[in-house]
C-alpha cells in the first residue's frame, strides 16, 4: 500500500488551519521580515544540561501522567526543595525511610510509588555515566533521531514509569526531537494502515519510526513538527488561527 505523501498531508493540515502561514506558526516557526524560520530561540543543547535537570524532567512527567498537570506545576518548587534539586548523588544516598517520609509530605503529591522512581531513575542515569563516561544528558543528545524508538525502549527497560508516552513527553520537555503518539496521531497511522496491531508493540513502533523517517526525508521537518502536522491534519482538530 502506498501511504500518503508529505505534500498531501501538509496541504490538508494547511486547509484545516487557515493556510500555510498559520500552519507554519503552529508548527513552531517565526516570522522574520517575509521569511519563516524555525523557532529555536528558546532551545538549548541537551548536552549542556546538568543531569539533575534531566532527572527533574523525568520526575515531573511521571507525576503529570494521569494527574492534573496544573497541580504538578504549582507544587513543583516544593518537589525541588524536598529532593535536593534532584542532585543524582544525594538521591542515591537517600535511605528508604527518608524517601517514605518525604513521600508522605502534603507539600508534594503524595504517591510513594511515583516518588520511588526518582531514586530508581537516578540510578539508571548514574550507571550510564559510569559505563560511558558521559553525562546522561549527553547520552540523550547523542541518540540518533532516526531511531528515537530505541531511546524510548531504553528508558522503559532501564528506568521506571518511563514507558508509553511518559518517556517521549519528558524527552520533548528536555528539547530532544521526538514524535508523540497522541490519539490523533494513532488514528492517522491506523487509517493509513501503517499499523494494525498494538500501538506499543515492537512491530508497530518500527513501522511508525520508518514512516516518520520517510516523511522527514521528504520534508526536512523535525519529528516534533511532523507529529504536530499529522495531528493538525487528523481527527476533530479543525480550530484555525489568524496569522
Amino acid at each position: 500500500m502506498t501511504h500518503e505523501s508529505f505534500k498531501s498531508l501538509y496541504q490538508r493540515a494547511a486547509d484545516r488551519k487557515g493556510g500555510k502561514l498559520a500552519l507554519e506558526l503552529l508548527l513552531g516557526k517565526r516570522i522574520l521580515g517575509k521569511k519563516l524560520l524555525d523557532d529555536n530561540a528558546a532551545e538549548e543543547s541537551i548536552s549542556q544540561l546538568t543531569d539533575d535537570r534531566v532527572l527533574a524532567a523525568f520526575t515531573k512527567q511521571i507525576f503529570k501522567s494521569g494527574f492534573v498537570w496544573r497541580v504538578v506545576e504549582n507544587k513543583w518548587p516544593d518537589f525541588e526543595e524536598h529532593f535536593f534539586n534532584f542532585n543524582i548523588e544525594k538521591m542515591l544516598m537517600m535511605p528508604e525511610e527518608m524517601l517514605e517520609r518525604k513521600a508522605a509530605d502534603p507539600k508534594i503529591i503524595r504517591n510513594y510509588n511515583k516518588v520511588k522512581t526518582i531514586k530508581a531513575n537516578a540510578q539508571m542515569m548514574f550507571d550510564i555515566s559510569l559505563e560511558k563516561n558521559i553525562s546522561f544528558a549527553q547520552f540523550i543528545n547523542d541518540w540518533p533521531s532516526e531511531d528515537i524508538i530505541g531511546l524510548w525502549a531504553y528508558l522503559k527497560k532501564h528506568g521506571q514509569r518511563l514507558g508509553g508516552n511518559t518517556g517521549p513527553y519528558a524527552l520533548r520537555l528536555l528539547g530532544k526531537d521526538t514524535f508523540i503518539l497522541s490519539s490523533d496521531v494513532e488514528a492517522y497511522l491506523r487509517a493509513q494502515q501503517i499499523i494494525d496491531g498494538g500501538l506499543q508493540s515492537k512491530k508497530s513502533l518500527t513501522a511508525i519510526q520508518a514512516h516518520f523517517n520517510k516523511l522527514q526525508n521528504e520534508s526536512g521537518y523535525s519529528l516534533t513538527q511532523l507529529s504536530r502536522l499529522i495531528a493538525f491534519a487528523s481527527g476533530d482538530n479543525y480550530v484555525q488561527v489568524e496569522a
